[in-house]
């Protein structure tokens, strides 16, 4: 499989109130839709995203349910210029957007906003990439040595770099030879055996293949979770899980 993350999904509870805040606030465009008789997903990206850009799939359910955010997702971050921080984050504050950690809270080195259902947007400066493009998302992890060997044996990503500080440590994991443009996964451990509780306002990551059922086969000889296997899914995706429930799907990449 060529590895590179595709999506992450996320549920909202409105979907036109979703679509406006991030077509506007982040100049996204719809990229894709699917329509069922219970669910529609809308994907969304930057106008000019590259070929391994990933994208954001907002999911709305048709029964106005509600969801918990729970704390073992994190966020996903988007990128701005390096030296766009500040304006980037004055513009959304113009535009009304919840005020939730600016950049001098935060050494001027990042900052957060939430989106209307209060998923945590990281804005971080990258001098590549298109401006707001999908840069990483991140999740919480139990153990950091089951979840660096998960990605590492399960799809062949490769531990590009860390951060350490005296109360957790941040892991970024990449396919090999991925682009310096492809979302990334940030592992984020938590030391003192913290545990954490899955939500369900956030779905899932997605991994590409060019073939579903190799891939699958790849997964399950190397003892991956057999969550959502190719048939079940109509032979068009599949899931897994990580250590600590994830969801991840396995989609190709046509």
């Amino acid at each position: 499989m060529s590895g590179v993350l595709d999506h992450v999904m996320m549920r909202v509870e409105d979907l036109d109130e979703s679509l406006e805040w991030y077509t506007t606030h982040l100049d996204y465009e719809e990229k894709g839709r699917w329509e069922a008789d219970t669910f529609t997903n809308v994907f969304l990206g930057p106008e000019d995203a590259g070929e391994d850009d990933a994208l954001l799939e907002l999911t709305y359910n048709h029964d106005d349910r509600t969801y918990e955010m729970g704390d073992a997702w994190g966020h996903i971050a988007v990128r701005v210029p390096e030296d766009e921080l500040q304006s980037s984050y004055d513009q959304l504050m113009e535009e009304g957007v919840e005020d939730y950690r600016d950049p001098e809270s935060n050494d001027n080195r990042y900052a957060f906003v939430k989106d209307p259902d209060g998923h945590e947007i990281e804005i971080v400066k990258r001098d590549h990439g298109a401006k707001w493009s999908l840069d990483h998302t991140m999740i919480r992890v139990e153990d950091a040595d089951d979840a660096l060997g998960f990605w590492t044996r399960k799809f062949e990503y490769e531990h590009t770099s860390r951060w350490e500080s005296d109360s957790f440590a941040n892991y970024f994991m990449a396919p090999q030879d991925a682009s310096e443009d492809a979302m990334t996964v940030e592992l984020t451990y938590n030391y003192g055996g913290q545990t954490y509780d899955m939500g369900d306002a956030w779905g899932h990551l997605a991994v590409r293949t060019d073939d579903l059922d190799e891939e699958w086969e790849t997964l399950m000889e190397r003892e991956a979770e057999d969550y959502r296997d190719p048939e079940s899914c109509d032979n068009r995706y599949a899931f897994t899980k990580d250590q600590d429930g994830h969801e991840i799907e396995i989609v190709t990449d046509d």
